[in-house]
């Protein structure tokens, strides 16, 4: 199989992001254009939001906005320069410093002050002194306020429970400042919707859904706000909650996923406590679930008038405009669901489906529907055969244009692959061994999963499992991890059915989560969930289970209707209030004393809001500037390199590579051009360990452009267990797109040398050959062989660094055989011949190893 890479190749990184477009480009100049000549975008027909003066006045069209910075380029108060501000910023934010050891740390920095005699003191004197300076800071400065709650009903006359006196307090911001602070915020002033819109492919006519703004739910309020004419001119903000987060929908997803303080902790609820005596009883149950959704409403109490007539803030481009507030989607989990929409657990928050039948089509839920039933039916018939707890009264009621049972939105994380793939799937394939094979048989071949699942290679951003499975505390990371290897690692030992129903629900799981959803990826998301529900059959013909009415896996039929609503769920979803949970929960509990812990970790959300706002100020007057260093080490001439690789005839694949990169237009292949006709290299070279990759990847975890940054290794020793050298998508053909386009390399090393005085970045690989023309039909992904030369030798050659687009992650095919635990994860390259090519190593390999 020929490896050799299209004459006149040029590096195209930038796909476009509309799925199904297979055009790709080499700067965003040509992605910008290209765009907005074929991608067709239509606004709401309500009047758009126009800049007016801070009293609401609306200004003549082309007005310049009011100067958005006031101080000076040099004020970096109440720092008194970038030394104090960084020092400051360190201590608190990166590295968490006790209070103790800042002290400690300024004192040696004072003594070796005075011990080379100089004339000047430290930045700060102790902790107290950093402290106060953070929270002197005039920016995000949104107070905490409290509010105590009690119960108010009826008491017994013979046995009043404790917790019927007790009362309890509730922490939260003013959720209005809070968003006022991210509308004025100039970090994300050009990621940011002013209005709904609805996105069309112009050659196709085909609608697509993105951010939140694209979704049918935002231009349905648009148009319920433009029947008012006191709300003309006026921009929506939906708010995206969690019990103790807020955000705002028209920031767009990939500042959501970038964690660019989009979401911000809005509250601490109280959780009511009481004797064991009491804890079971209806009362307390009932008074538990209903100051959740009291606090919530006086939380966001000051939202309200502004719900109903707009108000003027300032945005981050500068300009004042009239805003009107709304209660967008609201994030949970399946069990907060149930409290949300005030429902007996089992049932579902969002249709009508009975509890023992929940994939049975039905109508959706709405507030209409069940407040008649309350009307008419008694609370035990209510709980018994509707799932209402009419004992409650949402939140939403207290607020115009809020239906709880549409606002629930997708929870990929929680619901999808912790509830449906880790708690349901998996440990049905566990039942499934034990049914087929007995014990004692089943824990065999579960012990040699978690081998497989151990010998998985190493890949960038990819959490391994040295033990396998086995492990108590499973996190959301644990679990994302899993589904990116669960597949290859039990193929072999199950049948054919189960192999499809988890390629079937891993091809759903990453459909859902595309950047960009188009009808046809709509029709492709129930294609999959039409499967799935097709070959999961087998567990219960099998006997492994007895039903399939689950909440969380009947939340899956949901998703289509859900993404037409609120726009691609990949900005919309637990997993990132999770991320935000660990900033603003756990890492300041683990600061605190743990004794009366709340205030302190009030405090310290306080100095961290105050420091990611000066961080935010600093940068928008281009007063921050970083640095990046690079390393180098190993051999310094080809025959040198060529020893350490064990390559004989890398002094030949050096003159071929720099005879095609001295002729680009020749089309011979280099074993046809003779030695003399290509130039021999004696110079020096660079060897480096690593290599970093930048690509357009929307869907996965990135930077506010959608770039993400990857580091492909070629190591002779990865963390003291053994060298380590990646694969790699090359594109060999940059005119077809998919697998055809591209081939699986393995990188021996990374190195660069001097030609008519410029460096030529390379790298060395071995190639690997497809197996077949189509992906496996089973598992649904590529399969590759290690390549070989006419001589039985692996295929080696040297190509250049901007040939690679990005890592690739390779599993082996592990067949039906018992993989022994002397093999480690950094053998299985070199020991098996047969891989996968995992798409699901991460969303961006799926979108292109098709």
């Amino acid at each position: 199989m020929s490896h050799a890479i299209k004459p006149g190749f040029n590096a195209l990184r930038l796909p476009c992001t509309t799925p199904g477009c297979n055009h790709w480009f080499k700067n965003k100049s040509g992605l910008t254009q290209h765009t907005n000549a074929v991608h067709l975008v239509l606004t709401s027909t309500a009047p758009s939001p126009s800049p007016c003066d801070s009293e609401g006045n609306f200004l003549p069209p082309g007005t310049s906005p009011p100067p958005l910075l006031d101080n000076a380029p040099d004020d970096w108060t109440p720092y008194s320069d970038r030394l104090e501000f960084e020092l400051a910023d360190y201590i608190f934010t990166k590295n968490q410093t006790p209070a103790v050891q800042i002290d400690h740390l300024l004192d040696i920095w004072a003594a070796s002050l005075i011990r080379g005699g100089a004339d000047t003191n430290v930045l700060f004197t102790d902790h107290c002194n950093v402290y106060k300076t953070i929270d002197s800071t005039p920016l995000g400065d949104v107070q905490w306020q409290s509010c105590s709650v009690k119960y108010t009903g009826e008491h017994a006359v013979d046995d009043t429970a404790p917790w019927m006196e007790d009362s309890y307090d509730v922490w939260f911001h003013d959720p209005r400042d809070v968003v006022r602070n991210m509308l004025a915020n100039p970090d994300y002033a050009l990621e940011m919707d002013l209005q709904p819109y609805r996105e069309f492919v112009t050659e196709t006519d085909e609608r697509q859904w993105q951010d939140f703004m694209s979704g049918d739910w935002a231009w349905n309020q648009a148009d319920k706000i433009s029947d008012d004419p006191d709300t003309h001119g006026s921009m929506f903000v939906p708010n995206d909650y969690y019990p103790l987060y807020a955000s705002i929908g028209n920031v767009r997803n990939n500042v959501r996923r970038a964690h660019r303080n989009v979401v911000a902790v809005i509250g601490f609820l109280a959780m009511p406590k009481t004797t064991k005596q009491h804890a079971k009883t209806a009362n307390f149950h009932n008074f538990h679930r209903q100051l959740f959704h009291s606090s919530l409403s006086y939380i966001l109490k000051n939202l309200k008038p502004a719900m109903m007539k707009p108000e003027v803030a300032r945005f981050g481009d500068g300009h004042y405009r009239r805003v009107i507030y709304g209660l967008g989607p609201y994030i949970a989990d399946y069990e907060e669901q149930v409290l949300l929409a005030c429902i007996v657990k089992n049932w579902c928050a969002k249709c009508l489906s009975y509890r023992k039948s929940l994939d049975d089509d039905s109508l959706q839920c709405s507030r209409t529907y069940t407040e008649a039933l309350i009307e008419e039916c008694d609370h035990l018939a209510l709980w018994d055969e509707f799932g209402i707890a009419a004992q409650l009264v949402p939140f939403t009621n207290d607020f115009p244009h809020a239906n709880i049972h549409e606002l629930i939105a997708p929870d990929l994380l929680h619901q999808i692959i912790k509830g449906a793939f880790k708690d349901h799937l998996v440990v049905w394939v566990e039942k499934y061994l034990v049914q087929t094979h007995g014990q004692m048989q089943a824990d065999v071949i579960l012990d040699d999963i978690d081998r497989r699942i151990a010998a998985v290679p190493a890949f960038s951003g990819l959490r391994r499992f040295p033990q396998g499975r086995n492990f108590q505390q499973w996190t959301g990371d644990d679990s994302k991890a899993l589904i990116k290897v669960y597949l290859p690692a039990i193929e072999g030992y199950v049948s054919v059915e189960i192999v499809r129903t988890f390629r079937a629900f891993l091809e759903f799981c990453y459909l859902v989560r595309r950047n960009i959803i188009t009808e046809k990826t709509l029709a492709e998301i129930d294609d999959a969930l039409a499967r799935f529900h097709q070959y999961r059959e087998i567990f219960k013909s099998s006997g492994t289970i007895l039903t399939f009415s689950l909440p969380r896996q009947h939340s899956m039929k949901h998703y289509h209707a859900l993404i037409r609503l609120f726009g691609a769920p990949n900005g919309l979803c637990s997993s990132i209030t999770e991320s935000k949970h660990i900033k603003a929960m756990k890492e300041p509990w683990r600061r605190s004393s743990h004794y009366k812990a709340l205030g302190q970790m009030l405090v310290t959300n306080q100095r961290l809001d105050k420091l990611t706002a000066s961080h935010q100020d600093f940068r928008a007057r281009r007063m921050l500037n970083g640095t990046l260093l690079e390393g180098t080490k190993c051999a310094q001439c080809i025959p040198e390199l060529s020893i350490e690789l064990d390559i004989c005839n890398l002094a030949e694949l050096v003159q071929w590579f720099l005879f095609k990169h001295s002729h680009p237009n020749n089309t011979r292949d280099p074993t046809e051009v003779t030695l003399l006709e290509s130039p021999y290299y004696q110079g020096r070279i660079s060897v480096f360990n690593s290599a970093s990759s930048t690509f357009h990847a929307p869907s996965d975890l990135s930077g506010i452009g959608g770039m993400k940054h990857e580091y492909i290794r070629a190591c002779p020793s990865w963390r003291n267990e053994g060298a380590r050298n990646d694969c790699v998508f090359a594109i060999t053909d940059s005119d077809t797109h998919g697998m055809g386009g591209m081939d699986v390399a393995r990188v021996m090393a990374f190195f660069s040398l001097r030609q008519h005085g410029r460096q030529v970045p390379c790298a060395v690989v071995c190639w690997f050959d497809r197996v077949g023309d189509a992906p496996d039909p089973d598992t649904g992904m590529w399969m590759v062989k290690p390549a070989f030369s006419a001589n039985r030798t692996p295929h080696f050659a040297v190509i250049h660094i901007d040939t690679i687009f990005r890592a690739a992650h390779l599993i082996p095919v592990y067949g039906t055989a018992l993989l022994s635990p002397l093999i480690k994860f950094h053998h299985v390259l070199d020991i098996f011949k047969l891989f996968y090519v995992n798409k699901f190593a991460d969303h961006h390999a799926f979108e292109i190893a098709y």
